[in-house]
C-alpha cells in the first residue's frame, strides 16, 4: 500500500464518520480538486466545504469496490450512496436515495494529498431521484 492509498483510505474513513475537520491534515493547503464544480472555492478550505456539504446535506457515503495505488497515485472505484436533499441542481429536493457510480484518483506529495480527479455518473442520479424521466429501452439491433 502506497502513501496515497493510505491517505485516501483515511479520508474516506473520516468522511464516513462525519468528521470532516479531520480531513484537513490529510490534504495540502493548496489542494486542487479537478472534479469540483467551477464555482466551488479552491484549496484545502474549499475541499472541506464541499465534503461537508456532501456529508451533512446529501448524507453521502462511499462503498469502495476497488482501490489501487501506484507511485504517488491511488485510483478508487466506488458507489456513492446519498439522499437528494438539496436544490443545488436547479430542481427541488426529492428526499429520494441514490446510488452513483464514481471513479476517483488522488495524487500524494510530501505525505499529503495534493490533487483529486473525480468522475461521477450524475445522469443516473437525475433518473433515480425523478428529475429526468428514465428513457424507454431501445433496440440494440442495427437496422439493415
Amino acid at each position: 500500500m502506497n502513501t496515497a492509498e493510505t491517505l485516501a483510505r483515511e479520508l474516506l474513513d473520516v468522511m464516513a464518520r462525519g468528521e470532516i475537520e479531520r480531513v484537513g491534515p490529510l490534504v495540502a493547503e493548496d489542494f486542487v480538486d479537478h472534479g469540483a464544480p467551477p464555482w466551488a472555492p479552491g484549496g484545502r478550505a474549499g475541499y472541506l466545504q464541499i465534503l461537508g456539504f456532501l456529508v451533512a446535506v446529501m448524507r453521502l457515503r462511499y462503498e469502495v469496490h476497488d482501490m489501487v495505488g501506484a507511485g504517488d497515485m491511488v485510483a478508487i472505484r466506488a458507489t456513492a450512496h446519498g439522499i437528494h436533499n438539496s436544490d443545488h441542481l436547479g430542481f427541488a429536493a426529492t428526499g429520494k436515495p441514490f446510488a452513483m457510480p464514481t471513479m476517483h484518483m488522488y495524487r500524494e506529495r510530501g505525505g499529503v494529498l495534493v490533487e483529486h480527479w473525480g468522475v461521477r455518473d450524475e445522469l443516473s442520479v437525475l433518473w433515480q431521484v425523478g428529475a429526468l424521466p428514465t428513457p424507454e429501452p431501445i433496440s440494440l439491433v442495427a437496422a439493415r
